[in-house]
């Protein structure tokens, strides 16, 4: 999502990233799901080792949720187009990325696709610019309160107004891939838990009315994806609740989603590793009730 964050950040994933991609040798299997997997920075995990080839303008781990998931569901391919800043329309656009142009996403999709996960909106509307804004150094009254900034002229929040605005592109594009993939099972997958309730100020510097008003706009974000999928006749992976306790606010090795100043190779407000595995569980579970 975060492609400011990830420039300031590059010379420090390159030091951790061009190893070659152990996981994608699941991808030589004969038998199983032919996966493909959608979606922006929150499903491609950047910064996380191993940052792999190509599109590494993408910032895609071969340890993000996609390629952990397919060993482990035992898919003969997978087709891993996930990528750092994509908004929904580069499922059917090419991306620009700091690094090169990549093609449209769908453009993995095929008849011999059996399996989707998107994951997918987040930066259509903005939201890791919002938690950004969401940080204060210090509180109040010094430090000024975010949340009654994101009302319109009739006191309407525009977070929820630009959520909802996205439904029906959510609906067209779970359509479009189904189109596009006749055979496959298709799931949308949620985000995770970014803020807890009440916040943790200081060591997350998000205050407490802020906190809330994240928790409060990315479960209505959330909400509005998986009535979009009910909508479409496609599954909703919730990362959401299972996420919960793990958030930025948690303890180094509890937490799956890393804060302002991270602790593990991930970018902040994203994933790390841990997350990456648990997510990673989540999916299997989900995609294998057949």
């Amino acid at each position: 999502m975060v492609r400011r964050m990830i420039t300031v950040l590059a010379a420090a994933a390159l030091l951790l990233a061009l190893a070659p991609p152990a996981a994608a040798q699941a991808t030589q299997a004969t038998q199983g799901d032919v996966y493909v997997a959608l979606g922006d920075s929150a499903a491609a995990g950047p910064l996380i080792p191993n940052q792999v080839l190509p599109d590494l303008g993408c910032w895609r781990s071969d340890r993000n949720y996609p390629h952990l998931t397919a060993p482990a569901i035992g898919a003969a391919a997978l087709r891993d187009v996930t990528c750092s800043g994509a908004r929904t329309t580069h499922l059917y656009q090419p991306q620009n990325t700091d690094l090169g142009t990549i093609p449209p996403q769908f453009d993995a999709l095929g008849p011999d696709t059996t399996l989707v996960t998107v994951q997918i909106g987040a930066n259509d509307v903005g939201l890791t610019k919002f938690i950004e804004d969401c940080l204060n150094l210090l509180p109040p009254p010094v430090g000024d309160a975010c949340n009654d900034d994101y009302r319109d002229a009739n006191g309407q929040d525009t977070w929820r107004l630009k959520t909802d605005a996205l439904r029906p592109r959510m609906t067209t594009l779970l359509n479009d891939i189904r189109a596009r993939a006749p055979q496959a099972r298709v799931y949308l997958v949620g985000y995770a838990t970014y803020a807890r309730q009440n916040g943790c100020y200081p060591r997350v510097p998000i205050i407490r009315s802020d906190a809330n008003y994240i928790r409060a706009t990315l479960m209505y974000f959330n909400q509005m994806l998986a009535e979009q999928a009910a909508a479409a006749g496609v599954a909703f992976i919730d990362f959401q609740t299972p996420s919960t306790g793990h958030d930025p606010c948690a303890a180094s090795g509890v937490r799956w989603i890393e804060p302002y100043v991270p602790t593990s190779p991930a970018t902040p407000f994203h994933p790390n590793a841990l997350g990456m595995r648990n997510f990673a569980a989540i999916v299997t579970a989900a995609v294998s009730q057949v």
